[in-house]
């Protein structure tokens, strides 16, 4: 099997570490073959912040509620939506930047941060580190502006950690996905295939949990309804607008 195929194959997040450094070197190469990630219309608009200050790494642990292997990786990167530094570019040719008051921008910055995370972290495992990517900075957006030092017309939208796996860690059974033919259609979108196949999910990791000890946690469908039925991240939206993310009439 093709290399990258199979360190893709068998990624899975990992949130226990050795407390052993990344070297400055794999932290610099890591950072630079993120950065070749394709963006839309070469924009560029999204930075990265990265810590490995110990107090820093605390805090952030603290507002992601609590995770504990938040505060014992190496390294923390933020990716950022960012459209402050394109603001500069447009300033100087006299122009006004409106892409941030769309939804477009925060689609298209949505979208290149997530491309960003991925080669970041296929780079970073490629070396033999582990990452587990951060949603929960989203439950603390004005927190993570004012720990970052975040201007206008940015915002703090994922997280990832960075570290030496432990070797338990690494040998962690893969979870299942969702079959095949429910998750690709070619051509049109088939919902009985998606149905069939989310009901048959809930059976894989039933059993995928019962064989492996975790006979705890509760079932897909429980864990989807805890996430999915509210709003969790209820500041998303006010930030986003003192961010200058404010929708505008989409003529101008």
């Amino acid at each position: 099997m093709n290399e990258i195929i199979k360190q893709l194959s068998n990624r899975h997040s990992i949130r226990e570490f050795t407390g052993e450094s990344v070297s400055d070197e794999d932290l610099n190469l890591i950072l630079k073959t993120a950065q070749r990630c394709p963006t839309s219309v070469n924009g560029q608009q999204i930075s990265i912040v990265y810590t490995r200050d110990k107090e820093k790494l605390k805090k952030i642990s603290e507002l992601c509620a609590n995770q504990e292997h938040i505060k014992n990786c190496d390294v923390f990167f933020m990716f950022v939506i960012d459209y402050n530094r394109i603001s500069h570019a447009l300033d100087s040719i006299g122009q006004e930047q409106m892409i941030q008051k769309s939804a477009e921008g925060i689609i298209v910055g949505s979208v290149d941060a997530g491309i960003m995370l991925s080669s970041l972290q296929t780079a970073a495992e490629s070396l033999g580190y582990a990452t587990t990517a951060i949603g929960a900075v989203r439950l603390s957006p004005d927190e993570f502006i004012k720990l970052l030092d975040l201007p206008k017309n940015t915002y703090p939208l994922v997280g990832s950690t960075l570290g030496v796996p432990t070797q338990s860690a690494k040998n962690a059974p893969l979870k299942p996905r969702i079959p095949l033919e429910s998750f690709a259609f070619e051509d049109k979108y088939d919902d009985e295939k998606a149905k069939k196949g989310i009901f048959e999910y809930e059976k894989m990791l039933k059993d995928f949990r019962q064989a492996n000890g975790m006979d705890y946690k509760t079932s897909y469908n429980l864990d989807m309804a805890r996430f999915y039925t509210k709003s969790y991240t209820r500041d998303v939206q006010k930030t986003f607008e003192k961010q200058g993310f404010i929708f505008e009439d989409s003529d101008k």
